[in-house]
């Protein structure tokens, strides 16, 4: 890709703020090196692993980057066997702790979704949890090693440390027995050792070593004689830590050094995912989404947001190309947004095609180009002494040179600069010849001649950027299939223009140019009315489809549920039947133990005879348990719209049809329309039991005890969706007009999460984030329908 167009289209802008999401300065490195992919296998790739990091920071929260910092000198000192000081160490240690981690992130269950780019990229990870431990065990801060680093280093330091309380002793009873030829009356340290300041004129009065002196000179530090030999056993003992720190500092290092290829595989791997995340976190901080990546010239963008703009003032803008023509002409006015139209379309291809997700709805499309080739700007070069026309002439001829049908072509104000009829007649040329190669070709212009060559030559289509007249701003939409109207007379007569001045010019043009503008003006009035409809036809088909497939869900997991139900009836009743049959036997044995005591046989007898009645009894009813005769009588014969029993589902359904040749009835249960055995079904014998007790507990419901908040906050982003779709149900019922979600401020997943859901969700009318007072940007607002 040409340095001229990333430079041109902004993309080290997006760069740049790409880089506020990494972890390392070595991820960062790699956001600096970032270009398009030579080939579509890899531009595709390096965007599902985009998509893949995006889904693992919705379902898993913030990868495991903690403590992580760029090591690249550590390992390469370690490769040459230096010694590595405590905090690179450290460091080290925390990249292995965080590719070791990474594995348990992305793991996943058999039925659970799998990130297969980024799982490949993890396959490589060596975990060294051995010398990771065993730097964390050693080493406490970036200047201090642990006591626990080894038994030598602790018995050295408990000796000094009892040393110096002795030292301390014998520092204070000296200070006690010279205090009169003391400055002060305490003890200070002259490189580690312990001395006494003495006033110079009492210097004789304290044999010693004179280590210092005051900067007055008043004040000599000495080192009386009797600490001199307690003074050097602490320097051993200090010089002896210091070999034994130097020692295990050294055996660490050479721990390093023998597992270097994994080390420096693992850091080169957490590199990657750092560069991988940060291209998510970017993606959620925008909204984005993953485009298809296709080879055809195909380009179908949606709703798609200059990701530069600020994103509360940005218009959506839609366009697509390469179907039925593959060159587009925008006109419109000056301000309209033509150029950011341009710059748009070929930023977010530079985007996709770097494996970035782009601000732009679900199911937009991309083309793979191996080149983008822009003209964007005023280009006048003072140093070449170059016109602006000149300027854009010359890029023009470089693109011409090397375009051909993997290139995507911008022109802004193509021919511009020059004679309005030479300039026209040279763009019409330009697009034609470039057309014929087989470029895309996004062009905008001001002259009337490029509308008219769009309208009549095949594989060119005409759009214009919206103005609307009465409030003489531009909507900043894009129009494909209508040519851009001037507007020249409107606007000049709202801004009080004479009408006989407007008359006059309208004379002086010809009748034609004037229908021609009226045609477009229409052209351009039925196009927002048709695709106003379209619009909303297709959010009306996608609510009906969510509707649908939500029911469709509601009345699978009742049908479970009432399944589950029926198996719990018939386990209850058959546990209540077998403790029956044992009363029964135990009261039974009793009596025969009365019996044997002194009753008579024939009591014996009607005993067993009520006996084996209980028993008959108990039987009769656990076949009916098991076969569900209860359920109703068998049907001899329907007739359409009869209502019937269906003990599967345990609820009444309306009959649609008659038997079929394989003994089938179509039947209606609720919303459902379902095919069932006729055999299976039952007479209807009145309201159920479960239905009796449905509308009972239904009648007790309290609709006024639904909270007008809901508190996500800890949970992950699905069970905090499950959580919120169940409440807005049970707030629509309870009549609540207006509710509020508390998700808090954090990384914001839950907050895009939630976001994702209102949008689509049919109780909700309009939501929007607190306000100064209802928690800010920690929640969001609900008004339900």
């Amino acid at each position: 890709m040409n340095d001229r167009a990333l430079k041109i289209l902004e993309f080290n802008k997006i760069k740049e703020k790409l880089k506020k999401y990494n972890v390392t300065s070595a991820g960062k490195d790699l956001v600096d090196i970032l270009r398009p992919y030579d080939n579509i296998y890899e531009a595709k790739e390096h965007l599902e692993e985009t998509k893949e990091a995006f889904k693992l920071l919705v379902t898993k929260g913030t990868p495991p980057f903690e403590g992580v910092h760029d090591i690249r000198s550590g390992i390469s000192m370690a490769e040459k066997g230096s010694t590595l000081m405590p905090g690179q160490l450290l460091k080290i240690a925390a990249v292995l702790r965080t590719s070791r981690k990474f594995i348990d992130y992305i793991s996943h269950k058999e039925e659970e979704e799998s990130f297969r780019v980024i799982e490949d990229i993890c396959q490589g990870i060596v975990p060294l949890k051995n010398l990771e431990e065993q730097i964390f065990i050693a080493i406490e801060s970036e200047d201090e090693i642990s006591d626990r680093a080894s038994s030598t280093l602790y018995n050295i330091r408990k000796s000094l440390k009892d040393k110096n309380a002795s030292v301390r002793e014998k520092v204070n009873s000296l200070i006690r027995s010279y205090s009169a030829y003391l400055q002060d009356n305490l003890y200070t340290m002259r490189g580690d050792r312990y001395v006494l300041p003495v006033r110079t004129e009492h210097k004789g009065s304290v044999p010693g070593l004179v280590h210092d002196q005051s900067s007055s000179g008043a004040t000599l530090y000495i080192e009386p004689m009797s600490l001199v030999n307690l003074n050097n056993e602490i320097k051993e003992l200090m010089l002896k830590e210091k070999a034994e720190i130097d020692r295990i500092l050294a055996e660490l290092s050479g721990k390093v050094y023998d597992n270097i290829t994994a080390v420096k595989n693992n850091a080169n791997i957490v590199w990657e995912l750092d560069f991988i995340f940060a291209k998510a976190k970017y993606a959620s901080e925008l909204n984005c989404t993953a485009p298809i990546i296709n080879d055809e010239g195909i380009v179908d963008i949606i709703e798609a947001k200059h990701p530069l703009i600020d994103r509360k003032i940005a218009v959506p803008m839609s366009m697509y190309l390469g179907r039925e023509f593959t060159s587009l002409v925008i006109t419109g006015p000056n301000t309209g947004g033509k150029t950011v139209t341009l710059k748009t379309v070929g930023l977010l291809h530079i985007m996709a095609l770097s494996g970035l997700m782009i601000p732009a709805r679900e199911n937009s499309t991309v083309s793979f180009f191996k080149e983008v080739f822009a003209d964007i700007g005023d280009e006048q070069s003072i140093e070449q002494s170059l016109s602006t026309f000149s300027s854009h002439m010359t890029n023009i001829v470089n693109i011409i040179n090397k375009a051909d049908n993997k290139s995507l072509i911008l022109f802004d104000e193509l021919g511009a600069g020059t004679d309005p009829t030479e300039g026209a007649a040279l763009a019409v040329s330009i697009l034609e010849h470039l057309k014929k190669r087989g470029c895309r070709i996004v062009a905008t212009t001001h002259y009337s001649e490029l509308k008219v060559y769009a309208l009549k030559t095949e594989a060119v289509e005409n759009a214009s950027v919206e103005f609307d007249v009465e409030t003489l701003r531009p909507t900043y939409r894009l129009l494909i299939g209508v040519p851009g109207k001037s507007n020249a007379f409107e606007i000049s007569k709202r801004l009080g223009l004479p009408e006989f001045i407007i008359g006059d010019a309208k004379e002086s043009i010809a009748s034609e140019a004037l229908k021609f503008e009226d045609l477009i003006q229409n052209l351009q009035d039925k196009s927002i009315k048709a695709e106003n409809y379209a619009r909303e036809t297709e959010i009306l088909k996608f609510e009906a489809a969510k509707i649908k497939d939500k029911y469709e869900e509601k009345m699978y997991s009742l049908n479970n549920a009432r399944e589950k139900a029926l198996i719990e009836a018939q386990r209850e009743a058959k546990k209540i039947i077998k403790e029956a049959k044992e009363e029964s036997d135990q009261i039974l044995k009793e009596m025969r133990e009365l019996e044997r005591m002194g009753y008579a046989s024939d009591v014996r007898q009607k005993l067993e005879e009520r006996r084996r009645k209980l028993k008959e009894k108990l039987e009769n009813t656990e076949d009916k348990i098991n076969n569900n005769e209860d359920s109703g009588e068998e049907l001899k014969s329907v007739k359409e719209g009869e209502e019937v029993f269906l003990p599967s589902l345990n609820q009444k359904v309306i009959v649609l049809s008659k038997p079929d040749n394989k003994g089938e009835v179509q039947v209606q249960a609720g919303i459902m329309k379902i095919n069932v055995k006729f055999k299976d079904l039952r007479a209807s014998k009145g309201q159920s039991k479960s239905e009796k007790k449905m509308v009972k507990r239904e009648t007790k419901l309290n609709l006024r005890a639904v909270p007008t908040s809901v508190d996500l906050r800890g949970m992950d982003s699905i069970e905090a969706s499950y959580t919120v779709d169940k409440y807005l149900d049970d707030a629509y019922m309870g009549g609540l007009k207006e509710v509020t979600i508390i998700h808090g401020k954090g990384t914001g997943v839950l907050r895009n999460a939630m976001n994702d859901m209102l949008k689509r969700h049919t109780h909700v009318k309009n939501y929007r984030l607190g306000e100064y007072g209802e928690g800010g940007t920690g929640v969001t607002v609900v008004e339900l329908k």
